[in-house]
């Protein structure tokens, strides 16, 4: 049975929001020995990618015989500048002042990990265009508090999508956890969820 026990490595609602919508049933463990700040990689979707793996494998080492998804999502502003999470109010203004009636890139890495050590992994990458913003609109966008904790310092569900003037790629990606890409690792290792 444990073999059957899937994990989702992230303290994210939104991923365990979109992993319930599939109607799977799962677990959450939090992974603790990723420090996010210390990845040598640059390159936003390599980095997002290696992140990810790291999340699945920490939860997989304390967690043997299961399935484990490590996500990690990625902001590339306009500029080409990588927005993480904010450290602190000031940063989240300086990051959607930079995004304000321009488009960024999201690029969300996924890493499926089976319970005798095979790995499927990859990459969805989408664009977000922003409406152009006031300082009115900033303020509003800082005081609901939904900038912590997201790189890029927004989200695109729930009051974020009142920023959002267009999007190109995948919906769920952008969230935090790419579906589709999800459904295409599943079937990759044959994972017993598609059943």
């Amino acid at each position: 049975m444990l073999r059957n026990r899937l994990i989702l490595a992230s303290a994210s609602p939104q991923r365990k929001m979109l992993l319930e919508g599939l109607g799977l049933t799962f677990d959450v463990i939090v992974p603790h020995g990723v420090d996010e700040q210390a990845h040598p990689e640059l390159t936003p979707g390599k980095r997002a990618l290696g992140l990810a793996r790291l999340k699945a494998e920490d939860v997989a080492a304390r967690s043997g015989g299961s399935w484990v998804i490590g996500c990690d999502t990625l902001v590339v502003s306009p500029d080409g500048q990588l927005f993480e999470k904010p450290a602190d109010e000031k940063d989240a203004r300086r990051m959607i002042a930079a995004q304000s009636g321009r488009t960024s890139v999201v690029h969300s890495g996924l890493c499926l990990l089976s319970p005798d050590g095979k790995r499927a992994e990859g990459v969805s990458s989408s664009q977000v265009t922003f409406m152009r913003m006031s300082a009115a609109d900033i303020d509003w966008w800082i005081a609901t508090g939904q900038w912590k904790d997201r790189s890029g310092s927004f989200q695109i569900d729930g009051l974020g999508q009142l920023m959002i003037e267009e999007i190109k790629g995948d919906w769920t990606s952008i969230v935090g956890f790419p579906v589709f890409l999800f459904g295409k690792l599943l079937r990759e290792l044959k994972a017993p969820f598609l059943v």
